[in-house]
């Protein structure tokens, strides 16, 4: 074999090897059966999320998992495979499941995600989960609430208090026995 070939090959393995290791998450995906215009509009997708979709022959894919130290990866490198790499955990499961759902020439297969070999009913559990900018604001929902609560509870209280800084209670017993003492008279 050329040395150039062999040179050339040994630097898209380490390519490989480094995006396994460097991506949040990897997606292994049979694209067999879509035309050229669905696999744009995937593309197109997966680039609006920041993911990126790059095929591979699968035995260079076979080497760089192992090199990465991800040899059960392997077991799903059959086929006409695309490997989808995303910067975020979620994103790259999210934006093919979507896409499988409509397109059911898309196959799943299975992935990696932070450094471990997923099956791919992980990658559809993933799928569901929503991006990072979701995940934050059910995060500060949370914080906010108690404070919400505080802030509500704090208002009613003040709402509750007559003008005269005198107790609720105190005050309307007082108005009561003023027509008592008046229809005595």
């Amino acid at each position: 074999m050329n040395q150039a070939v062999l040179e050339s090959k040994k630097n898209v393995v380490t390519e490989i090897s480094d995006k396994f290791k460097n991506s949040g998450s990897t997606v292994v995906a049979e694209y067999r059966g879509l035309s050229v215009a669905e696999v744009t509009e995937l593309r197109r997708k997966l680039r609006e999320e920041n993911v990126e979709m790059k095929v591979y022959k699968n035995t260079l894919a076979s080497l760089a998992a192992d090199a990465a130290d991800l040899g059960d990866l392997k077991d799903v490198l059959t086929g006409p495979n695309a490997l989808v790499f995303g910067q975020d955990e979620t994103a790259a499961s999210r934006v093919l499941a979507q896409f499988a759902k409509k397109h059911k020439a898309l196959i799943l297969k299975g992935g990696i995600v932070e450094g471990k070999v997923v099956n791919v009913e992980t990658i559809n559990e993933l799928s569901k989960l929503p991006n990072r900018e979701g995940m934050l604001s059910m995060l500060l929902s949370v914080l906010q609430a108690p404070v919400a609560q505080f802030a509500r509870a704090v208002n009613a209280v003040a709402e509750a208090k007559p003008a005269d800084g005198a107790p609720a209670e105190a005050a309307a017993p007082a108005e009561e026995t003023k027509p008592a003492e008046e229809a005595a008279a």
